[in-house]
């Protein structure tokens, strides 16, 4: 096997436009979406002043994401799926023109800035279970990897170059121009979903009542150990030791609070998962997509616990680039796995699965850390979380041999699951 060191596979770029327009389409939204946190963060803090009003923003996105995320899986599985993500992309265009708007007017009405972002966020999560299945429906099932990871590296890109466009065009323009920019980059990602080809679900029995649909998605989930174990890793990676919440701590105890460390951490675990992701065609061409993920979240683990560990700040920046690579190798073997494994009648409703765990599991994972840190220390939680993750995932990969033997189909003609899946079993 040729096991050299590959550079970004750009194969779904190449070769397929309808994916080359979904991924430009995406990296618009996802720095407009960069943009407009920031100056959502900004426009909070200057109408509050309090850390309680920053933090209700977290509500604002945290509810709708789950709750409306569930939902649009079942929507996915009954609709054309490229109708209902052109819809709500249009919602987020009117939300985002909304919040220009109520900027330009000078709104001094934090409940009123707090329901947009709301109203976007439940229109992005309508549409994400959907969106998430474009890739697996548009490449042939040995580039669905290499596409997740481009999708990957703009999303890591939005993050590193989102926040500082932000603050430039705020700093000259003020918040409605900042708002203005999200627009226009959603504008973007509605020209580009219309451009792509109609998306109607394979195999779905339109008979089936809301209930039993929902209920097929779990299930489907619960009886296939490919996809329960891909989804427990995840979930033993970020619940057990997802570390943004002590960053402040570490920052004040070792490096005497300065901002620029506090920043540093942040850009460190973004640096990572660019430079893995500009080095994901290693990975993306590999079919053992299951043991990469194992391996990916065991090393995740032991990064996060070396930084707890670290008093010096470049070792520690180097463990979070360690993470940072980690979890996008993980996330990208992850997502390839669930779509693959997936039969299409279900992608809608297994996408918003892994779309709730992938939501509460880093937040229920911080929210873990601030507690065990205030009882002991974060260095304490940092290290047990990192191992606690590490053994976690080693339990996954012991009990789930199915996991650990997938492998990624070569053609589009083989097939992506391990087994048929009779509908009428799944939905009972």
């Amino acid at each position: 096997m040729n096991r050299r060191v590959r550079f970004l596979d750009t194969r779904p770029l190449r070769r397929c436009r309808p994916f080359r327009d979904l991924w430009i389409g995406t990296s618009a939204s996802q720095l407009g979406g960069q943009t407009a946190t920031v100056a959502v963060l900004a426009q909070v803090w200057d109408l509050t002043g309090s850390t309680v009003g920053t933090g209700a923003i977290g509500l604002a996105t945290g509810l709708p994401m789950v709750l409306f995320g569930l939902l649009g899986g079942t929507l996915a599985d009954s609709v054309d799926r490229r109708a209902l993500v052109r819809a709500t992309t249009a919602g987020q265009l009117l939300v985002a023109a909304g919040l220009s708007a109520q900027a330009v007017a000078g709104n001094r009405n934090v409940v009123l800035l707090l329901a947009l972002v709301a109203a976007g966020t439940a229109c992005g999560a309508l549409g994400a279970p959907a969106r998430r299945t474009f890739p697996v429906r548009l490449l042939p099932a040995d580039q669905v990897a290499a596409g997740l990871a481009l999708t990957n590296i703009s999303f890591q890109a939005a993050m590193l170059a989102g926040p500082a466009l932000a603050g430039l065009i705020i700093a000259r323009w003020g918040l409605s121009a900042a708002y203005a920019t999200q627009a226009v980059a959603t504008l973007v990602s509605v020209l580009v979903v219309i451009r792509l080809p109609a998306m109607k679900p394979e195999g779905v029995d339109t008979n089936v009542t809301r209930r039993r649909a929902e209920r097929g998605g779990w299930r489907i989930v619960l009886r296939r150990p490919t996809l329960w174990g891909s989804m427990a890793t995840d979930l033993s990676a970020t619940l057990l030791a997802m570390p943004i919440a002590l960053f402040p701590l570490v920052n004040e105890i070792r490096f005497g609070g300065n901002p620029q460390t506090l920043g540093l951490f942040l850009s460190a675990v973004a640096v990572g998962g660019i430079t893995a992701g500009l080095l994901s065609g290693t990975v993306t061409r590999r079919r053992r997509g299951g043991l990469v993920q194992l391996c990916a979240a065991a090393v995740w683990g032991l990064a996060l616990a070396g930084f707890g560990l670290s008093v010096p700040l470049w070792p520690a920046l180097g463990c979070l680039a360690v993470a940072g690579a980690a979890d996008t190798v993980s996330v990208v073997t992850r997502s390839a796995l669930v779509q693959l494994e997936t039969p299409d009648a279900y992608r809608g409703r297994v996408s918003s699965v892994e779309h709730v765990i992938g939501v509460a599991g880093p937040e229920l994972g911080n929210f873990r850390g601030g507690l065990l840190a205030s009882a002991t220390s974060a260095p304490f939680a940092l290290v047990t979380g990192g191992l606690s993750a590490t053994l976690a995932v080693a339990a996954v990969a012991a009990t789930n041999a199915s996991l650990r033997a997938y492998r990624t189909p070569r053609t589009p003609d083989e097939p992506t699951a391990t087994e048929t899946v009779d509908a009428a079993t799944v939905t009972g």
